[in-house]
């Protein structure tokens, strides 16, 4: 049972983060690496206020606000300063790594004596048998509240811009809209959700780390993969939630996983877990369409291995 709410609150907190990857990879065909930046960067936005005595709810709309200006950063050195998708988020990612350590103030923040949204007087005054299953029930709150405003935002007129400049950006040309800033808004947007997923995980394991962040684009990604794969030919399923869905299997089958293994062998079996998940995505398919995450995803498999090593030691 333990396992079982350990991989739901696990697989949640990612399916925010899966979300913000939904825009990216399947709306904008963006090859965003500032998510493996803008996810610490809401746990270290968390970290520095929760140790300041701000109230631990308040972290959640400044880390989102902290996120969709990572985004914006993105989308201005992409479209103002005309840098390629891919070197425009490797750019950020890069600068957040700093801006992360100034904001934090160090590598590693412990919370375990400070307040959070899962331990608060108003948690502790709960009935005991409630207790242990309220992480879980806040967690699975705050994405459905996530899921259900950015259906809410897709069926608006600036959301269907969006889907306009994935699909076919002629078209919002001709609407009298500047593409660049319908893609700088869903870039803000992405990483806003992104930041809010590190937000919820640093207070779900109540510590700031500088390295928790890497590898989270290839959880996303493969979250996003997973659930659209299965949910695919059924059209009652909304996107997002196919999305979440398949954010709690890719981390069941980790769980699971790991279990007959050691934690050292945590970033091979997630690359190969991810490769399996490509493979099957990408299969049946004689020609594949020019996504730029179709190529991106066989690079960083040895890239986000070879770096988070680095990183932890």
């Amino acid at each position: 049972m333990n396992l079982i709410v350990t991989i739901l609150e696990q697989g949640l907190i990612y399916g925010i983060l899966s979300l913000g990857l939904y825009i990216t990879y399947k709306i904008l065909d963006f090859p965003d690496l500032t998510v493996d930046g803008s996810f610490p960067l809401g746990a270290a936005v968390t970290a520095a206020l929760i140790t300041r005595g701000v109230n631990p709810y308040l972290t959640l709309p400044v880390a989102f606000a902290a996120g969709v200006l990572a985004g914006i950063c993105t989308g201005l050195i992409h479209v103002k300063c005309k840098v390629r998708d891919l070197l425009s988020g490797i750019i950020m990612m890069t600068a957040l790594w700093t801006m992360n350590l100034y904001i934090a103030g160090t590598a590693n923040v412990p919370l375990f004596s400070q307040q959070s949204i899962f331990k608060n007087d108003f948690i502790n005054g709960l009935p005991t048998g409630i207790k242990p299953y309220m992480t879980v029930i806040l967690i699975l709150v705050l994405t459905i509240i996530c899921k259900i405003l950015l259906d809410l935002y897709m069926q608006t007129k600036s959301g269907y811009l969006l889907r306009a400049v994935g699909d076919n950006h002629v078209l919002v040309t001709s609407l009298a809209k500047d593409q660049g800033n319908v893609k700088i808004l869903g870039l803000a947007i992405s990483n806003g959700l992104v930041s809010l997923a590190g937000c919820v995980f640093a207070q779900e394991e109540r510590v700031f780390e500088i390295s928790m962040g890497t590898g989270a684009m290839v959880i996303g990604l493969a979250s996003v993969i997973i659930g659209t794969s299965i949910f695919k030919k059924i059209s009652f399923v909304k996107t997002t939630t196919a999305v979440l869905v398949g954010s709690i299997i890719y981390k069941a089958c980790v769980a699971v996983a790991i279990r007959n293994f050691e934690p050292q062998a945590m970033k091979l079996i997630t690359a190969i877990l991810f490769l399996v998940v490509l493979v099957i995505s990408m299969g049946g398919k004689k020609k594949v369409k020019g996504n730029a995450y179709q190529w991106l995803a066989a690079q960083i498999i040895v890239w986000e291995i070879m770096v988070g090593e680095r990183y932890a030691n």
